[in-house]
């Protein structure tokens, strides 16, 4: 059986991704990594890569470190603080699929915060670096979705760990996908960015549906529906 959890914190990756103030940022921002331009992206395209690579390598480290850490916290208290703890989580699940749909406006998610990585000569370096320091606050337009993966993560200590790995994977996969098409990429996000915002809406939805079942203790029902498993099974 698949876990419709893991898809949903694969999901919440990618949605990150295509946060407004991440998205178009994102092309410039990787060739810069290389130390290379957008004009010169082909014939740069392997160092493009390495630095795509090192960036994922720093967020995913920290966001998977912060996964172990949840585990190892939640699953060392006592069963009625962990299911309060659930409901717990299914609000703030909740409050951040409102805010993706719209419905609630937070000012401080969407302004920028950016780590300044000064000093550092090694081009291979400053990327990973620039990782460690984009999970650690980089921007909070990734919050809602990081947001809504860590509430879902505390309902489910023993999954935090790999949960936080799989929202990593969610948003490191279309980095590296950028990286390698970076000049493509350029033009195809300029084309596509507004449309692609209609995305945080759908899986707003998708977050508050499932804060609602984790609040009730009815999502282990909603995960093992046959037709959703045959959906993410791909049979």
């Amino acid at each position: 059986m698949v876990d419709v959890t893991y898809f949903v914190a694969f999901l919440a990756g990618i949605v990150s991704f295509l946060a407004p103030c991440v998205l178009p940022l994102v092309p410039g921002f990787l060739v810069y990594l290389a130390g290379t331009s957008v004009s010169e992206a082909g014939s740069k395209r392997l160092d493009i890569v390495i630095a795509t690579l090192l960036f994922v390598a720093g967020f995913s480290i920290v966001f998977s470190l912060l996964g172990v850490l949840l585990s190892t916290i939640l699953n060392s208290v006592a069963y009625s603080v962990q299911l309060w703890l659930s409901r717990l989580g299914g609000l703030i699940i909740i409050f951040f699929g409102l805010y993706l749909v719209g419905l609630i406006r937070i000012s401080w998610l969407e302004q920028e915060h950016k780590f300044a990585v000064k000093g550092i000569k090694s081009r291979y370096v400053t990327s990973f670096v620039f990782g460690v320091a984009f999970a650690a606050g980089w921007t909070p337009c990734v919050g809602a979705a990081l947001g809504a993966i860590l509430g879902l993560a505390a309902t489910r200590p023993a999954f935090a760990f790999t949960l936080l790995l799989a929202y990593s994977l969610g948003l490191g996969l279309p980095f590296i996908v950028t990286g390698i098409f970076a000049s493509q990429a350029a033009v195809w996000i300029k084309k596509y960015s507004l449309t692609l915002q209609y995305v945080n809406i759908v899986f707003g939805i998708l977050l508050i549906v499932i804060g609602i079942l984790i609040f009730t203790q009815t999502l282990v029902l909603f995960a093992n529906l046959p037709f959703l498993n045959n959906f993410l099974l791909g049979s």
